[in-house]
């Protein structure tokens, strides 16, 4: 595509800041709240993430799409984020294999994009003044209407949004001979755990995000887990009350990233939206229970209170971020439950902490 040929672009923040870009060719309007990821390589397994609903992603590394898109790396069956802002698009890829193009991908899937943003100075606004919605748009003379529009699009902070990314009928995944049945609660989970479940022998029933207890239970599962997702854990009454129905009978359960913080809730503590949020892959924490240290992807807007969960007698902190100390990890003391909010299963980063998914299978078979 040639330079001369695309439009300008605009990045509006709620409190009124601009930004300027090019887009790359899909014109339109996305609202979201802007964030960014740190991740060097990996794009189309975030761009697929859905707990990346209702974004706008701000990617750090300077050139995204130099090694296209490949179906078999896609973590959802769609493109999850509102937008896409970068530095330098690039149209031209090379990488072995079947290899499509991202800007193919971004257009069929209608995700508007801009590039030629000082995404550092953006990333560095963000890092000061915090996640905050904004509108990307090629409607650079209308920023007035814009304005307008984005002043009602809701905060993340109360939003409910596992409901728009959680299957619509229940499905199975992988073999159904294998050893372990998991009823799996989908909140916007994403392909790769589903992948390092079944590889450890798991068949997995995977439920739509307001099932019930008695609907999960009735499969007689070995073992429970609940996904990672979108939005604020706070609205999600219906998962709080399968983790406490869980608990209650000491059913085995590991919750990853939003699973994490429903379990938190569960057990009374709060949780709470972060000034900019984890997002990369390479977050360092620190393993309490062996002295270790994981270098980690995540992806998350919240948190878990560290002092309410210290106070909680029942709650034990197993893991915790090294770039600022919130918890990383829990587990419960007298019931056969813990979680993580990060991601084991990677897809993009490294696996320094796919022995979760060994552990968990640990406690099925205690």
């Amino acid at each position: 595509m040639q330079y001369s040929k695309r439009k300008n672009a605009i990045i509006i923040l709620e409190d009124g800041t601009i930004f300027f870009g090019k887009s790359i060719g899909i014109d339109g309007t996305a609202f979201g709240e802007v964030c960014f990821n740190t991740g060097m390589t990996g794009y189309q397994e975030i761009f697929t993430d859905p707990s990346y609903y209702g974004q706008l992603m701000v990617t750090t590394n300077a050139y995204i799409g130099n090694y296209g898109v490949r179906v078999e790396e896609v973590e959802s069956d769609s493109v999850k984020i509102a937008g896409l802002i970068c530095r330098n698009f690039t149209y031209n890829y090379s990488r072995y294999g079947e290899t499509k193009s991202l800007f193919d991908f971004l257009k069929s899937n209608n995700i508007v994009a801009i590039s030629d943003v000082d995404t550092r100075a953006l990333v560095s606004y963000i890092r000061d003044n915090g996640a905050m919605n904004a509108v990307i748009s090629t409607k650079v003379d209308e920023v007035d209407k814009l304005k307008g529009e984005l002043s009602k699009i809701p905060t993340m902070d109360g939003l409910e949004l596992a409901s728009q990314v959680s299957t619509k009928e229940i499905y199975y995944f992988g073999n159904k001979s294998a050893k372990y049945k998991i009823s799996a609660l989908d909140l916007g989970i994403k392909k790769n755990i589903l992948r390092n479940l079944e590889k450890r022998d798991c068949y997995i029933k995977v439920f739509p995000f307001n099932s019930t207890f008695n609907e999960m239970n009735d499969w007689s599962p070995d073992a429970f887990f609940i996904s990672n997702g979108p939005g604020d854990p706070k609205p999600l009454i219906d998962a709080q009350n399968i983790a406490k129905e869980v608990i209650k009978r000491n059913i085995p359960l590991f919750g990853i990233c939003l699973g994490h913080q429903i379990i938190a809730l569960a057990n009374g503590i709060s949780t709470y939206k972060m000034h900019n949020g984890h997002r990369g892959i390479n977050h360092p924490v620190k393993n309490l229970i062996t002295g270790k240290g994981e270098v980690t992807s995540q992806n998350h807007g919240f948190a878990i209170s560290r002092e309410q969960t210290e106070s909680n007698k029942e709650i034990e902190i197993t893991h915790i971020h090294l770039n600022d100390d919130t918890v990383a990890g829990i587990s419960m003391k007298n019931k056969n439950c813990f979680s993580v909010q990060y991601h084991p299963e990677a897809s993009p980063g490294p696996h320094d902490a796919s022995y979760l998914f060994d552990q968990f299978i640990n406690n099925i078979s205690k």
